[in-house]
Order: structure tokens, then C-alpha cells, then sequence
């Protein structure tokens, strides 16, 4: 299966922000219940992104208008990403050595269209070797030792 077969879904779970915004907005963001958020500029192209672990960490040295300072100056920059033609195996196994729980979808012009979540991954994964195997019994049943 290809990300493509998800977009539906990780469009739902995109969060975006402007390059310019305030710390404190996504924190609000955060807040709200997504792990992550992307950051774009103002052409909607994905620049980096912010996690809550980001958040956390300015906020526990800041000092005065600090915490007010723009998401860009502390968002993650060299951002792991993947397309609607990557195989779902392929994101997968990336996201497992990465150690992520979230990776973007992007188009062709880097604009974020959506966030996958390694669960939902790992559950079309299963779905799709459970299906199989029940295709390799009933193959086995059907066609083998009559």
C-alpha cells in the first residue's frame, strides 16, 4: 500500500502554522491535542516543525519576552518527510529508525498535505499481512491436498 491510501486521514491530523507565528501559538496548538505542527511559509511550503518536546524546552529556559519569540528561530529544520507515492513500508521503516511518531506528507512543491501517525501505519500494515495470510490459507485449503 502507498500513502496516497491514507491522505484522508493524515490530512485530518495536519496542523499548520505561519514561519512568523508566536511561540505561544503553538503551544496553543499543541495544546489542543496534536504532537506536532507544521510550519510554513507564507507560500504554504513546509519549513520545519514544532513538537511539544520543542515547546517545553524554550519555555523551561526562557526569560521574559523569550517565550514570545518567533516558532522559526526553534523549529526543527532538517525535517524527515514522505510523498503519497511512498510505500507505506518504506515510511514505516524510516519512521522506526528515526524513532518518530509522526511524519508529514508533502506534495511535489514541499507543501505539507497531511501528517501520518505511526499507529495508523502500523494498523493498515497489520490489516493489509492479515489479509494476506488469510488469502495464503484459503489457497492452501482450496488447492492443496486433495
Amino acid at each position: 500500500m502507498f500513502v496516497e491510501g491514507m491522505l484522508d486521514a493524515a490530512h485530518k491530523k495536519l496542523v499548520t502554522i505561519g514561519d512568523d507565528a508566536k511561540l505561544i501559538d503553538a503551544a496553543k496548538l499543541l495544546s489542543s491535542g496534536t504532537d506536532l505542527v507544521v510550519v510554513c511559509d507564507r507560500d504554504g511550503a513546509l519549513q520545519g516543525i514544532i513538537t511539544k518536546t520543542d515547546v517545553v524546552r524554550q519555555i523551561s529556559l526562557c526569560q521574559g519576552a523569550t517565550c514570545m519569540c518567533p516558532v522559526s528561530t526553534l523549529m526543527t529544520r532538517n525535517v524527515a518527510m514522505c510523498r503519497a507515492a511512498d510505500r507505506l513500508q518504506d515510511v514505516s521503516k524510516l519512521m522506526k529508525e528515526l524513532h518518530f511518531k509522526n511524519i508529514p506528507v508533502v506534495d511535489g512543491n514541499n507543501r505539507p498535505i497531511g501528517v501520518l501517525t505511526a499507529r495508523e501505519v502500523l494498523r493498515i500494515l497489520l490489516s493489509d499481512a492479515e489479509y494476506e495470510e488469510a488469502q495464503i490459507i484459503d489457497y492452501v485449503k482450496g488447492f492443496g491436498y486433495r
